[in-house]
């Protein structure tokens, strides 16, 4: 495939669907890439050729406009001397050149109707192969948090992960049992500290009865008169 054929190609494609039917669109995004770039070169190359080509051309343009000058000059200088097939020889002279420059402007017109394209491609390339790197960016981010959360799905669904959040649950009983077993002898403790508090206080309570009994009981002492 020629380089213009390409370059056509790559400027005319549809990057949108060729990466939906592609089935790795990274690895297809690398490659445009690439292929853009390689193009870019060889487009950048065939300009510098085309521009070297122009500069040459003018320079033989410009020197044979000197020539034709010249034997313009010499059939002048024929005449006046009155040597009239000179001044025919050197006016054939002449026009042979003018037919050259003529070749010339022509080749100078192809050449700049093919570097105007030039640059028109270049900038087209240019902006597909920046749209392209773009893409090439947002497909990697996409394809990273695509595979992460692949993975991590994946562990979530894991079987291991089942596995060990049952164990995770049996452990978390035998602690609730072991819990409710410490539980169990503190209540004992304490209920038997309740008991001798309550003992403690109903001796309490049956001192202070006595006593009260005893001052109702007592009869009032004699008041003075």
């Amino acid at each position: 495939m020629g380089i213009y054929s390409r370059l056509s190609d790559i400027i005319n494609s549809n990057m949108h669907a060729m990466l939906d039917k592609a089935e790795d669109p990274e690895k297809l995004v690398r490659l445009i890439i690439q292929e853009m770039e390689d193009t870019l070169v060889e487009v950048r190359s065939t300009s510098v050729r085309t521009i070297a080509r122009k500069k040459t051309l003018e320079r033989k343009h410009s020197a044979l406009n000197r020539d034709a000058a010249e034997w313009e000059r010499k059939a002048e200088l024929a005449i006046r001397h009155e040597r009239e097939d000179l001044a025919r020889a050197a006016l054939l002279a002449k026009q042979r050149i003018v037919d050259v420059q003529n070749e010339i402007s022509e080749e100078l017109n192809a050449l700049d109707t093919e570097q105007d394209k030039l640059d028109t491609d270049i900038a087209k390339l240019k902006s597909k192969l920046a749209d392209a790197k773009a893409r090439q960016k947002t497909i990697v981010l996409r394809k990273r948090s695509a595979t992460t959360r692949v993975r991590v799905q994946q562990q979530v669904n894991s079987e291991k992960i089942d596995d060990a959040m049952v164990q995770f649950e049996a452990y978390e009983r035998r602690i609730d049992s072991l819990e409710a077993e410490a539980e169990s002898y503190d209540l004992g403790r304490q209920d038997l500290n309740d008991e001798f508090a309550e003992l403690e206080s109903s001796d309490q309570v049956e001192e202070e009865l006595a006593a009260l009994k005893a001052r109702v009981r007592t009869p009032d002492a004699p008041s003075d008169k």
